[in-house]
């Protein structure tokens, strides 16, 4: 497996249980190895959904990939605050010049003020029925969730302003050596 370095692009490939694609981000900048996690950042990425549809993402985000925690975490720079959007997902692989991972459907929102609400249960009971997932997965993801819930509620990496903005700073200098 080749190794990636800091400011390296790669894209970002989010697939489901059955093991086909359901969304792809064009572009992702490794800024930080921190052991645990890899941090990104990106900003109006171009998202293509595996119906074909596409879009481009509207604010700059921080995204954190963890290699042996079940979620995904971006920390989104909006005008009245960040917001974070964490995925229930596996831990990442990078492969091919693309971060890798399966999307389990449950999500977790979290507002600037610290309030958060899981989406998706719906989503996440019928997906489960119908690719089977293992119990083992199941039990893992709801352990997960109250992991993240944790996180969030005592504001610790990456849910602390102080973090996303070290990283939007450097994803910002980057993004400058890059243009030039």
């Amino acid at each position: 497996m080749r190794e990636y370095k800091k400011y390296d692009r790669l894209v970002i490939h989010s697939y489901k249980h059955d093991g086909n694609i359901h969304r792809a981000w064009d572009e992702a900048i490794l800024l930080d190895d921190c052991g645990e996690y890899l941090v990104f950042g990106n900003d109006k990425t171009k998202v293509l959904e595996s119906d074909g549809r596409s879009w481009r993402t509207k604010e700059p985000s921080i995204l954190f990939f963890y290699k042996n925690s079940w979620y995904n975490v971006i920390g989104q720079l909006k005008a009245d605050g960040i917001y974070y959007y964490c995925n229930m997902a596996s831990p990442f692989i990078i492969e091919d010049g693309a971060i890798k991972y399966i999307d389990y459907d449950l999500d977790l929102r979290v507002f600037p003020d610290g309030a958060f609400k899981v989406l998706d249960r719906g989503e996440y009971k019928y997906h489960k029925a119908k690719m089977n997932y293992p119990k083992e997965i199941d039990d893992i993801l709801k352990d997960q969730l109250t992991e993240l819930i944790n996180l969030v509620r005592e504001k610790k990496i990456p849910f602390d302003k102080e973090t996303i903005e070290y990283y939007y700073n450097i994803y910002n200098k980057v993004k400058k050596e890059i243009a030039n």
